[in-house]
């Protein structure tokens, strides 16, 4: 592709990418499609020759937007949402064309250097105190596995990385079960092993853990000659929002030299909301902190930004610099990669810079207040339909709920529900997913799409109530 099939091809896809977001209301959320179809109508084998370009658009249309999902629907109310906005695209359009490896100081000083400032921007944006520093990480999953990995680094003296993990004292990490998975998972993959994840009970409004439970766990490992080494504390967990006592947490780790680390990856963002920030009391004295612009400040997946208390704890956790990767003849930078689990990193800082500064902050807390003040009045008008009950009380703008209708059973509603969640992502006019909460199957509701309105979010009550007998009538069949 010469130099003028490039332009006239990029043109292209700015249209077809204007067109498809234009066009995004009227396309059903969930993609209709039954497992398998994409996949057998792609070749078993690459072509030998080159294909035209108008082919490959039109098998796009044709063969691949069936099977997408929307992610940027307006009723995409499902999971968190991973947003995009144009001037997000943009910068992914010229951070693409750049295709610079930035994983060095002098790979690309400015991407280094604007990500330094980016994550300052962001640092004061949500009211955490200059004595963090940041990074950019592709997700609060890779955040949260560095964060556990300096953790078991601090508590084992380093010798975790110089002398393995066999002959150590079990260290314990400490969470409640409202954390995200990925806590799970960087649990086994930094080796404390799934028996020293330990489950802290919760209690109050806002379904945090209980301190209490928490000290007597940690003093209780003491006695046992265990060795606590991380708490893992939730801002805003994935199931119904979930939101530990971060101060009292820190109270707890600092009496203990343990490593508190907070997963804010959704919840973070509205954290631009100073009323807001009552949520992330204490979040100053923790060592990490994690939340992810691309969930709810409108710029494309991926982009998590991770703060840390102290980077050289960090980077001696991480960092590995063979001779051909050190920058001769310069100092006072910063090398990135030293940060992160993978060398590669991409240019992630620029399309921060131009949402921020295409939107301006003030902006972008309206949109998140919006979205908190829609899901608030549609938690109220669901709370008043005589066949729905609110389980879990919105929490910025997530909440669930559950189809009760009188003279059912529990168990019976549980199956209603199950059925109504896939009465609503077949119809395809909003998409919704479930979760469990205190061993009942209820519906989760969240509202944060870059293009969402209030018609799109209470079109939901209106949904729900249309399908719901659906549900129950096909429930009675089956049964």
């Amino acid at each position: 592709m010469d130099s003028q099939e490039f332009r006239r091809w990029s043109h292209q896809a700015a249209d077809w990418s204007a067109d498809y977001l234009e066009s995004l209301p009227g396309r059903p959320v969930r993609a209709q499609v039954e497992p398998g179809q994409i996949f057998r109508q792609i070749p078993d084998a690459p072509p030998e020759a080159g294909e035209p370009m108008e082919r490959i658009f039109a098998d796009l249309d044709r063969v691949i937007m069936p099977g997408m999902t929307h992610w940027q629907h307006p009723r995409f109310f499902a999971y968190f949402p991973a947003n995009a906005s144009p001037p997000s695209v943009i910068a992914e359009q010229v951070t693409a064309a750049i295709a610079a490896q930035c994983m060095l100081w002098q790979t690309s000083p400015a991407a280094t250097e604007l990500e330094t400032r980016m994550l300052d921007w962001l640092r004061g944006m949500i009211g955490l105190p200059e004595a963090f520093s940041g990074v950019i990480q592709d997700s609060a999953s890779t955040s949260t596995l560095a964060a556990l990995l300096t953790a078991r680094e601090r508590a084992l003296g380093h010798r975790g990385n110089s002398e393995g993990l066999f002959g150590q004292t079990p260290l314990r990490v400490y969470a409640s079960a409202q954390v995200h998975s990925s806590v799970d998972k960087a649990v086994r993959i930094a080796g404390f092993g799934d028996r020293n994840l330990v489950r802290i009970p919760t209690a109050g409004p806002l379904f945090g853990m209980d301190v209490g439970a928490l000290r007597q766990a940690v003093e209780a490992d003491i006695a046992a000659g265990l060795k606590p080494a991380a708490i893992v504390a939730a801002l805003g967990g994935t199931s119904i929002g979930a939101c530990d006592d971060i101060a009292a947490l820190a109270e707890i780790a600092r009496a203990h030299d343990i490593f508190l680390h907070v997963d804010a990856a959704w919840a973070g963002s509205a954290m631009i909301c100073p009323e807001h920030r009552v949520l992330m009391r204490g979040a100053e004295l923790a060592d990490s902190f994690v939340f992810n612009p691309h969930k709810w400040l409108f710029t494309n997946f991926d982009c998590s930004a991770h703060f840390v208390r102290d980077p050289k704890a960090l980077t001696d956790t991480l960092g590995i610099r063979p001779p051909f990767l050190r920058t001769l003849g310069a100092e006072g930078f910063v090398d990135y990669n030293e940060w992160s689990v993978p060398l590669g990193r991409r240019f992630r800082a620029l399309k921060l810079w131009f949402v921020i500064r295409s939107y301006g902050v003030e902006a972008l807390r309206s949109m998140i207040r919006d979205h908190i003040a829609w899901s608030g009045e549609l938690a109220e008008a669901i709370g008043r339909e005589p066949d729905f009950a609110i389980v879990t009380r919105p929490i910025l703008s997530l909440f669930t709920f559950r189809y009760a209708p009188a003279g059912t059973s529990e168990e019976e509603r549980d199956r209603l529900n199950a059925g109504l969640v896939e009465a609503v992502n077949a119809d395809g006019r909003i998409y919704l997913t479930q979760t469990t909460h205190e061993g009942r199957f209820v519906i989760r509701f969240q509202a944060g799409a870059t293009g969402t309105s209030r018609e799109d979010v209470l079109a939901t009550l209106a949904v729900v109530r249309e399908l719901a007998p659906r549900a129950r009538e096909a429930a009675s069949r089956a049964a």
